[in-house]
């Protein structure tokens, strides 16, 4: 992969063709139903036991949903854990001392971060030319950075259920003993929300396949801990909290992550329709104000990167976006309780304002807050 293209380059939409003009040995190319060429992933391949439980794998999908799938090879979904030889034609970089003999699947990699697993299964904590060095073990794709991540400890991969698709707790998967459970697919694929697919594909319809549109569907994953607390740590959010941030907010029981999102689609084009189907006051206040000609949005201010993944940019900017929303002026509101371990579900005015004004302070944003749909119309 030539250096000069970014990531993104490579989409789905047009890495088959790409694929096909190199002639890849680990991803061959072969004809569809439609007569299409299609690329067929190791990841998507369905072993013999999972089958018989009606798995079919993404590519039954494709057949009809052929711009869902498109979208979904896109999603970081099914990049939460791949097999080595999809991570490296994605171009995903290799820790020190290390060939891609040496591992087995990667954990990520797709926007933020990824980390690597070994041929027995467990994380690798050890880099440097002599595989001696505890540390340098998570590569952050923001910043081209290698961090530590845990260093020196013996850590199984453990990530069940939300890496994978169908997993169960039982056995180790492809029998390495740092592999805890087995799962019919790694990463999060069509079936691990819509479950099975074997009878919808040999005869669609509506009554044979799951769809579950509720928060809790999403809330699988995207929570951490119990839903009622938000963990923090190191003066962020942590991440995959979206749930916990969710039922924190005024939209709890209100809208759905649907009612927002297509989930078929990576974050940063999922969105459905925007705030002013639902806020059209503050949308027509906000229409011709200062803030709306200097191009800021409602997600700037209502939606600040307060939670962090892999890198923070600032101490009041993180790498993934809040769903709290709603922005808390009080006086002695605070984003986090005194032990900084949790989230008080309160977005407070030094988040929603200060990666902005910089030179600000809180007390200053919170002043601001009144009247500022408006503001300078």
């Amino acid at each position: 992969m030539p250096a000069t293209l970014p990531p993104r380059f490579w989409s789905p939409l047009v890495l088959p063709v790409i694929l096909c003009a190199v002639g890849l040995a680990a991803c061959a190319t072969e004809m569809g139903a439609d007569g299409k060429m299609t690329l067929k992933l190791p990841s998507e391949v369905v072993a013999g036991p999972w089958a018989d439980k009606g798995y079919v794998g993404p590519r039954a999908c494709l057949i009809c949903h052929e711009q869902i799938y498109n979208y979904y090879r896109d999603h970081g979904h099914p990049k939460k854990l791949r097999p080595a030889t999809e991570a490296r034609e994605w171009g995903v970089p290799l820790p020190e001392g290390y060939s891609w003999d040496d591992v087995s699947y990667v954990i990520g990699g797709a926007t933020r971060k990824a980390r690597y697993i070994d041929q027995q299964g467990y994380i690798i904590n050890k880099t440097g030319p002599k595989k001696d060095k505890d540390g340098k073990n998570q590569y952050n794709t923001a910043t081209g950075r290698w961090v530590d991540y845990n260093p020196g400890q013996v850590l199984k991969y453990d990530c069940g259920p939300c890496h994978m698709t169908a997993y169960s707790k039982n056995g180790n998967q492809d029998n390495r003993p740092g592999m805890v459970g087995t799962w019919a697919f790694p990463g999060i694929t069509c079936e691990e929300c819509h479950g099975p697919g074997k009878a919808h594909a040999a005869a669609p319809s509506r009554t044979n396949i799951k769809v579950d549109p509720s928060d809790a569907a999403c809330g699988k994953c995207h929570i951490r801990g119990a839903k009622e607390r938000i963990p923090a740590g190191g003066g962020f959010i942590q991440h995959h909290e979206q749930y916990n941030e969710l039922l924190a907010s005024p939209h709890a029981g209100k809208v759905s992550c649907v009612t927002c999102h297509d989930p078929h689609k990576r974050a940063a084009i999922s969105q459905r329709m925007g705030c002013d189907k639902c806020h059209a006051k503050q949308a027509a206040d906000f229409k011709g104000s200062r803030h709306e000609k200097s191009l800021v949005r409602c997600i700037d201010c209502h939606m600040p990167a307060a939670t962090k993944s892999a890198e923070n940019f600032g101490k009041y900017i993180g790498d993934i976006k809040t769903h709290i929303i709603k922005i808390s002026l009080g006086a002695n509101d605070q984003m986090f309780t005194p032990d900084g371990k949790f989230a008080t579900g309160k977005l407070t005015a030094d988040f929603a304002c200060l990666s902005c004004h910089a030179s600000r302070d809180k007390t200053w944003a919170a002043a601001q807050g009144k009247g500022i749909h408006a503001r300078g119309k």
